[in-house]
């Protein structure tokens, strides 16, 4: 390790540097000596490392560290910083950052407004009624404030035991039982990740991905506050998807027509 002080260190001059370079070798090219000032150093070895060399020591007490400019801290978004989004975008606030999306295209849009329709259907409606099963409130894009974060997801539900008065209100503060998010290739990573992860934090029970490209539905379930896989399913399967397993789903109904023949 290279200690601090200084001292004294004679080097020789490479024979190379002759008197063109260095007139003080009087033409011979003689090597000469000088006393040059240079930091002392000693060596130690680094008894953590299998191999041998050195490394350095830390700075000595009388030294001072050099420390980086740093910028000033990054603003965190508001939700008037959000209102000034125009409405041909979906504005979120995930993290303090404000996270703008375009509007979904035609996969996504069918995708969403098809699998929408079978669990309203049964779903979207008082316990007991003979139409479905029931028990739940399920909206299409609502704005949740979960937090200081703000999210948008395709879809989400209340059970109607928990929420028994639906409420006059532009945004929600109280937890969906289940969110479904329609991935698009542009915002397919934030759903994956930030968003997942702020809903389990949140205590959302099922959370459902829907891959229109891919013709793909995930099911996810909380349990300990981890997302637990409950199925994953493609193409033309017919399923019973947790939470709405009272129902069989026919995913083929989802995905975008193959040919202009093709009907739902």
């Amino acid at each position: 390790m290279f200690a601090a002080g200084s001292g004294p260190v004679r080097i020789a001059t490479d024979p190379a540097h002759r008197a063109a370079s260095d007139p003080g070798t009087g033409g011979t090219g003689t090597p000469l000596t000088r006393n040059v000032l240079l930091p002392r150093c000693t060596a130690s070895r680094d008894a953590a490392s299998p191999q041998r060399g050195t490394v350095l020591a830390p700075p000595s007490a009388h030294g001072r560290a050099i420390v980086a400019p740093m910028g000033p801290p990054k603003r965190r978004a508001t939700y008037e910083d959000l209102m000034q989004v125009p409405d041909t975008k979906v504005a979120e606030i995930i993290d303090g950052e404000l996270v703008v999306s375009p509007r979904p295209a035609s996969p996504h849009a069918h995708a969403a407004t098809v699998l929408g329709s079978d669990v309203t259907g049964p779903f979207h409606r008082g316990p007991g009624d003979p139409a479905g099963p029931g028990g739940w409130w399920i909206l299409l894009e609502p704005e949740l404030h979960l937090a200081e974060d703000v999210l948008v997801p395709d879809w989400a539900g209340w059970q109607r035991d928990r929420l028994p008065v639906f409420p006059d209100t532009p945004a929600f503060t109280q937890v969906p039982d289940w969110v479904c998010e329609v991935i698009s290739p542009s915002t397919g990573r934030i759903d994956r990740s930030r968003k997942m992860r702020i809903y389990a934090r949140e205590g959302v029970s099922h959370l459902w991905f829907v891959e229109p490209q891919l013709e793909t539905l995930e099911i996810y379930r909380l349990e300990s506050g981890r997302w637990v896989v409950v199925g994953t399913h493609a193409g033309d399967e017919a399923v019973r998807a947790e939470p709405f397993d009272a129902v069989e789903l026919r995913l083929g109904r989802w995905w975008m027509p193959r040919n202009p023949a093709a009907q739902l």
